[in-house]
């Protein structure tokens, strides 16, 4: 059998043992992917694993948070965990939301351990035209 290793995932899986799992005070960072999307701006987070219901999403003012929970799997009284690298505790991740976005719109959707959130971005950030006026509309004041 032909096997690769890979040293920093060694180095890794010893860094996550010592730090541990993250809590509610001190919690892991999640990943994470942002872009733009016509007239939306999309941000999709790896949450493989989590439930959707131990999933929370606040926004206040500008300020997006995102915190999910990782729990154990439920297990019987005759199992022996052999191997357990999954990361298991609170994840969270906090993002400035630009002024050009509404943050009254924004919609969320978790699908295969994806949540992705569609933010749109205001009506008064979008691109628009400015007539200009001719120079026969002026009137003239007498007085």
């Amino acid at each position: 059998m032909l096997m690769r290793t890979d040293p920093f995932r060694e180095l890794d899986r010893l860094a996550q043992q010592l730090i541990g799992p993250g809590t509610w005070s001190r919690p892991s960072a999640m990943a994470m992917d942002a872009y733009r999307e016509g007239h939306e701006y999309v941000v999709a987070f790896d949450l493989p694993g989590v439930s959707a219901d131990a999933i929370d999403i606040d926004v206040e003012r500008n300020m997006l948070t995102v915190k999910a929970e990782r729990r154990p799997a439920a297990k019987g009284e005759d199992v022996q965990m052999e191997l357990s690298e999954r990361p298991l505790g609170v994840f969270s991740r906090q993002i400035v939301l630009a002024d050009t976005l509404d943050t009254e719109q924004i919609k969320a959707d978790y699908d295969a351990g994806v949540l992705t959130l569609r933010i749109p971005i205001a009506e008064r950030a979008k691109p628009r035209k400015i007539s200009i006026g001719s120079g026969s509309d002026r009137k003239e004041i007498s007085g």
